[in-house]
């Protein structure tokens, strides 16, 4: 895995001349994109934010917690890249800033026109030699940004910045050549993931298996898996299509119906072999999975063995 590249940090505002101390923005309009600075200096909780277009988030300073598409939160820190499709709300904390310790994250907002026309271009001009063909992962939404990133990301905000007559022209090339090293950073990614990732599902549900009867933290399940727990979220879901929550719940209940094979073994106690704590939650989780309730079940298979 590579390191995280930094970017370049724009020179801070003014105090005096801040708007806000949460979220103060500074805009800089160009034809197909739109470059904004965001700058916070105090701690705040849920700042919700919401683009109209496609857009590209990296941090220059300091740390955010994140908060999308109900996953659970992430610390985001300079050196990583998120990018989202648009109207998608970003809900924000800042537990850290102050006067003294500012965050500072760019947010480049690309007209998904010019980004399909660019996306178009490359399968038309440069189609791969695997015959995949380019596309932007918007499921791929966080990158820890390579040194190819960030140098064009460092002369896109340069450009934006500057007062270049033809900055529109130079902003569209920079911005092609961003999306050819988006697209590959999401491929390697996906590349290390599959590698990394083998076998991460057998051992995790060995864990659960063999842990029924305990309560089961999910940070050990993502210490397991060598992941964040974000991640781990988006590697279950991916996998399995079960949150970490759901997949625990699947495993008792499956067990559960093993137990219930003995008509000897009373609900209340499944239920408590199984790992619920309460008999009741255990029978309403029962029959929303199974259809059936748990002594329904267990007579079912009573019958059918005569």
């Amino acid at each position: 895995m590579y390191e995280r590249t930094l970017l370049q940090t724009p020179k801070l505002t003014k105090i005096s001349s801040l708007k806000t101390l949460v979220e103060n923005r500074s805009i800089f309009n160009l034809n197909n994109c739109e470059l904004n600075l965001f700058e916070t200096y105090q701690t705040a909780k849920e700042v919700s934010l919401t683009f109209n277009d496609v857009v590209l988030t990296s941090m220059l300073r300091g740390k955010k917690v994140m908060h999308l598409y109900g996953d659970p939160e992430f610390e985001y820190l300079p050196g990583e890249t998120v990018i989202l499709p648009q109207q998608v709300e970003m809900v924000i904390d800042f537990p850290e800033a102050r006067l003294d310790n500012p965050t500072q994250c760019l947010a480049l907002e690309i007209d998904r026109t010019k980004i399909k026309q660019l996306i178009d271009l490359l399968n038309e001009r440069y189609p791969k030699e695997d015959n995949e063909p380019w596309t932007l992962n918007f499921e791929q939404y966080f990158l820890m940004n390579n040194e190819a990133v960030t140098s064009t990301l460092n002369k896109i905000v340069q450009i934006c910045m500057s007062e270049q007559r033809n900055k529109d022209i130079l902003a569209d090339l920079s911005l092609q050549e961003l999306m050819i090293h988006l697209i590959q950073l999401q491929k390697i990614n996906e590349l290390d993931q599959m590698a990394s990732n083998e076998g991460v599902l057998p051992t995790v549900l060995q864990y659960i298996r063999g842990h029924l009867t305990e309560k089961i933290s999910i940070q050990a399940l993502c210490n397991l898996a060598c992941m964040s727990s974000s991640t781990f979220y988006r590697f279950l879901k991916r996998t399995t299509g079960l949150s970490p929550q759901e997949l625990i719940l699947r495993e008792r209940i499956k067990f559960a119906k093993k137990l219930l094979n003995s008509k000897e073994l009373l609900i209340t106690e499944v239920a408590f072999d199984a790992g619920f704590e309460d008999a009741n939650y255990f029978t309403r989780a029962f029959k929303k999975n199974e259809g059936l309730t748990p002594k329904q079940y267990q007579q079912k298979l009573v019958q059918s063995a005569l």
